[in-house]
């Protein structure tokens, strides 16, 4: 079972109302003509990859020119907000519910508005993002039994082959590369430890081989007031053995109320502040176990909270970056020729982007909850993102196709970690910054702040 069709229709099962058109939550009604306009924009986005650069494949793609002169600053410090299931259209579009993200913020920063996701469903779009890691089979499906990866090779531009979600110590992340070179991680996790019957108050995972009992939200009891809508699958940094295995874990995987301490000063500020919010303020569930409304009314709500705080603090006005974005898009409904529905996923992606080695070939199709499903390709569809840095042309965009690799090749980058890891270092892919081709008018000169 894939744990997206769990969360779309899942919820129901759970006993969450369906929505005016009597769907499931985040599920729109349209016609197969969408799909089709989602088809024709993947093509319109390859085709801008293309005008830029990009190559056609995992090898030998065109050289990435820098550009002429230093460019004066240096980012120090990375703030990266994680939201949830919400396509370009819907956060960004005239009908808006997060008008503080898709109005206020663009305003102060860069929309980059052809951001595409990698996958379906979340887990292994956070993957992608601090390791270059492609999907499996149980990262796609959210990894509802905690289960070692057994690996069987890598190839050669770093894929690891194999099945299962938490990774061997080999398999590296953009966190063991900030520690290797003397820079700093924290990953705050809203919730986490609300309950401890279920998970640690730090470095929250389940037991190698268990249940993940964080898979759906638990309302607000008088065991557990507040409830617990913390998800360990929105933390990428638990699957990989070479944190968890750590002791430095407890101190880098923490509650996100640790933050507004942690903002106090640029040298208690992580280099890389990674924040996910609960499964009601990323805008994951709609509505929430505590009685919140949830999607985009709820993360706007978050962002207007946590935002202000960041860009006052001294390591974002220092030296800072804050990047917001959204794991993975919309799924759509559409009508076969019986009039039956059907969730489809149009699998939209960008940048040459490569399925991995460990995927069955697409399209694939099932049925869940007696709902069909179809996959029509990999990609997790366009989301857009935002980016703010005193160090950028405010009220700009940029139309240049990035995805969750170009995010973890930029972070390598701006930290100046010396190497790309898997995906990262696809030729032809972008970062956000440093390109001759690219259109974002930064001041940054890359690589690792002096101390």
């Amino acid at each position: 079972m894939l744990p997206e069709r769990t969360r779309h229709y899942g919820d129901v099962a759970r006993g969450a109302p369906a929505n005016a058109a009597g769907l499931p939550p985040r599920i729109k009604e349209t016609t197969g003509m969408d799909v089709g306009r989602g088809i024709r924009r993947m093509a319109a986005c390859a085709a801008l990859a293309a005008v830029v650069g990009t190559s056609g494949g995992t090898s030998g793609g065109t050289a990435i020119a820098e550009p002429t002169g230093t460019p004066p600053h240096v980012v120090g410090h990375v703030f990266v907000i994680v939201l949830e299931n919400h396509g370009f259209e819907r956060t960004f579009g005239p009908g808006s519910a997060a008008l503080y993200l898709a109005r206020a913020l663009t305003r102060q920063g860069v929309l980059l508005s052809h951001y595409f996701a990698t996958g379906h469903d979340s887990l292994d779009n956070y993957l992608a993002m601090i390791s270059g890691q492609a999907a499996t089979p149980e990262t796609r499906d959210d990894c509802e039994t905690f289960a070692d990866f057994a690996l069987t090779g890598v190839t050669p531009d770093g894929q690891a082959i194999g099945r299962g979600c938490v990774y061997p110590a080999s398999v590296k992340t953009l966190a063991d590369q900030l520690t290797a070179s003397g820079q700093t991680w924290r990953a705050y996790l809203e919730d986490m430890g609300n309950d401890p019957a279920r998970e640690a108050a730090t470095c929250a995972h389940p037991s190698i081989n268990a249940p993940d009992p964080t898979q759906a939200a638990e309302a607000p009891s008088s065991r557990v007031p507040l409830g617990d809508q913390f998800a360990v699958r929105h933390n990428p940094f638990v699957y990989f053995h070479s944190i968890i295995d750590s002791p430095a874990c407890a101190a880098a995987v923490v509650n996100l109320r640790q933050l507004s301490s942690d903002l106090v000063a640029a040298k208690t500020t992580p280099n890389l502040v990674f924040i996910t919010p609960n499964l009601c303020s990323d805008g994951h569930d709609e509505p929430c176990a505590d009685g919140e409304p949830g999607g985009l009314v709820s993360a706007d709500r978050f962002l207007q909270q946590w935002v202000p705080a960041i860009l006052a603090s001294p390591a974002y006005q220092k030296d800072g970056l804050l990047v917001i974005t959204f794991d993975e898009g919309d799924v759509t409904e559409v009508k076969d020729a019986s009039g039956a529905r059907e969730a489809v996923y149009p699998g939209l992606y960008c940048c040459n982007q490569q399925p991995g080695p460990n995927l069955a070939p697409f399209p694939q199709s099932g049925v869940s909850d007696g709902i069909k499903y179809t996959y029509q390709d990999f990609g997790g569809e366009r989301v857009g993102a935002v980016l703010l840095s005193p160090f950028l042309t405010p009220g700009t965009e940029s139309a240049t196709p990035f995805n969750h690799y170009s995010l973890l090749r930029t972070l390598e980058d701006v930290f100046g970690t010396g190497a790309y890891l898997g995906y990262a270092g696809q030729p032809g892919l972008f970062g956000f910054f440093g390109c001759s081709a690219c259109d974002i008018s930064a001041g940054i000169r890359l690589g690792r702040s002096p101390p």
